[in-house]
Order: structure tokens, then C-alpha cells, then sequence
């Protein structure tokens, strides 16, 4: 066989419902919201030669699942934004924004994660890399391409792509 193939999986599964905020050129912050985030994902590349296919879908929607699982229902934090400062203490995370005290939270309510913003282009580039160290992890190869979309709303999202090869 020869070329490459794409392949994609979009479940209606892949989904979490978060709150998040973001930090904005200067000195803006907005107000706390959420989304009912949607996630997809299309892989390219050869075909196995044993297997006949690209990547087991089964293992891709196990990955994603555990990732959309881990985010669902949480409060989105970024630890890489230098506007926020980011306090446990008692059970509880105090979100500092510009250095004014903004929010409490509960610990169990957050997931914080290592990105500068929880925009949904940095949300995507986080799930192609998770998604990639799942799949290294399960020794898929011979995947040139790997793309993930995150969707914030119908008609809003970030598509993610990182060459593989």
C-alpha cells in the first residue's frame, strides 16, 4: 500500500463542561464563564502493515476520554500565566490577577494546567501533546501528522497540528 491516510475520531462523548477565564493584552482580565467543550482528533499517516490500519481507534478514544474525564466539570487554571499567581492553602486555591485577589476555589474543583492561557488554542496545542505522549506510550508508529480541535462553542474553536515525522 502506498500514500498516506488520515483518520479521524469526534464522539459525541469528547466533550467537558468547564469555567475558565483569560487574561487579556495589558492589564484586562475577563469574568469567569464556561463551555461546553467539544474535542476531535485526526491522525495521518502509513498504514501498519500488520494491523492494516493507522492507529487503533479504540486506543485514541480511550486516551481522549481520560483527558476530556480529567477536565470535566473543573475550573481551568493556566500555571504559566505571569498575571496570575496561583495559592494553595486549607483545601483551597486563591487566584490572584495582577496581583488583586480575584477568586477562591475548592482544590478538587481546579485542574491546573501548564499553559500560559486557557484559551482554546493553548487547550488544543495541550491535548495534541497529550494525545501524542498517549500514543508513544502505546508504541504507535508511523504517524506523520496529528491534529487535535477543541471547540468552545458551536462555531468557535482552535485546531492544533504537530508534525510527526
Amino acid at each position: 500500500m502506498s500514500g498516506t491516510f488520515r483518520v479521524s475520531v469526534s464522539k459525541d462523548y469528547l466533550v467537558f463542561a468547564a469555567a475558565h477565564f483569560i487574561t487579556f493584552r495589558g492589564h484586562r482580565c475577563e469574568a469567569l464563564h464556561g463551555h461546553n467543550y467539544r474535542v476531535g482528533v485526526v491522525v495521518e499517516g502509513a498504514i501498519d502493515p500488520e494491523c492494516h490500519f493507522v492507529v487503533d481507534f479504540g486506543d485514541l478514544k480511550r486516551i481522549l476520554r481520560r483527558l476530556v474525564d480529567e477536565l470535566d466539570h473543573r475550573v481551568l487554571l493556566p500555571t504559566g500565566n505571569p498575571k496570575l499567581a496561583l495559592e494553595e492553602a486549607d483545601g483551597r486555591l486563591s487566584v490572584s490577577v495582577f496581583g488583586e485577589p480575584r477568586y477562591v476555589f475548592p482544590v478538587g474543583d481546579c485542574v491546573r494546567l501548564p499553559i500560559p492561557n486557557t484559551t482554546v488554542e493553548m487547550l488544543a496545542e495541550h491535548f495534541a501533546h497529550q494525545v501524542r505522549a498517549g500514543l508513544d506510550a502505546l508504541g504507535h508508529t508511523g504517524m506523520t501528522m496529528l491534529e487535535v480541535e477543541v471547540e468552545e462553542s458551536f462555531g468557535q474553536s482552535s485546531t492544533h497540528r504537530l508534525a510527526l515525522a
